[in-house]
């Protein structure tokens, strides 16, 4: 099995994709996991995008910990990613925002794939009806809103975890408190907004709290994890509702699956 293995991750190596079923050893899991990712991500690059999303669903059932979910959802991740799927990518990285709500560089990456999408829904058509513009308008507010609620979460985070960072962890940072102010600055969000995003999104970050509620390797017996959605979203939505009545004409993406094992 092990020989095998390594033939296979030498293959996928030189870039020879071969969707190919070995025999596994009955209660062999973690091989079986091995060959599943490795099924996944040779149907990504071999363009079977189902095969490979079948195989991610596989590996879910196989998942004793946080760990092994975390993986599952980064190799979901980088299938929607080669994909060019970006709804999906989104949805994923909510999950592993939900999964890991203090790890800044999931939350960036959200904020980027927001700003990906709020690009390429470009300004409203004017060319429709009143209705279908104040609608697209209001879509489009909320993904502004949603890129800025990301970009001030992974700043909060940066500026509480920077304090234990040293070398080229902390020059990282550095860089990324950088771009979030540039980001910031094109989407031009009033002084107001700034204050209630910030009072939102910094409402769970206790650095004390943050260390105790480290899930790396937890297991998922009887595990919650609360919807990206209720966590965040909806309270910063309401709130910002009050301030600005065209957010309500939006129509939600996907919402961010709620785990419940026990």
């Amino acid at each position: 099995c092990e020989d095998g293995n390594f033939r296979g991750d030498l293959a996928y190596r030189r870039k020879h994709y071969v969707n190919d079923r070995p025999l596994i050893p009955a209660g062999n899991i973690s091989v079986k996991r091995d060959v599943l990712e490795g099924i996944a991500r040779c149907c990504c690059h071999l363009g079977k995008k189902e095969e490979a999303l079948n195989a991610c669903e596989k590996l879910r059932t196989e998942v004793s910990n946080t760990c092994h979910l975390t993986c599952v959802l980064q190799l979901e991740l980088s299938v929607h990613e080669h994909c060019r799927d970006l709804t999906n990518s989104i949805s994923s990285l909510q999950q592993l925002c939900c999964l890991h709500p203090y790890h800044p560089w999931y939350w960036l990456n959200l904020a980027m794939r927001f700003q990906r999408l709020l690009e390429s829904d470009g300004c409203p058509d004017r060319c429709c009806t009143e209705e279908e513009h104040d609608q697209q308008q209001g879509a489009s507010n909320i993904l502004q809103l949603k890129t800025i609620m990301c970009l001030i979460r992974t700043r909060l985070l940066i500026e509480i975890l920077r304090i234990q960072q040293l070398s080229f962890v902390l020059e990282n940072s550095q860089r990324a408190l950088q771009d979030i102010e540039e980001a910031l600055h094109i989407l031009q969000p009033t002084e107001k907004m700034l204050q209630t995003v910030s009072e939102v999104m910094a409402e769970d970050l206790n650095p004390e709290k943050m260390r105790e509620e480290n899930q790396d390797g937890e297991s998922l017996s009887g595990l919650y994890i609360k919807k990206f959605d209720d966590r965040w979203w909806n309270k910063l939505h309401n709130k910002m509702q009050e301030e600005t009545p065209s957010l309500s004409m939006h129509r939600p993406l996907e919402e961010t699956k709620m785990y419940f094992y026990t």
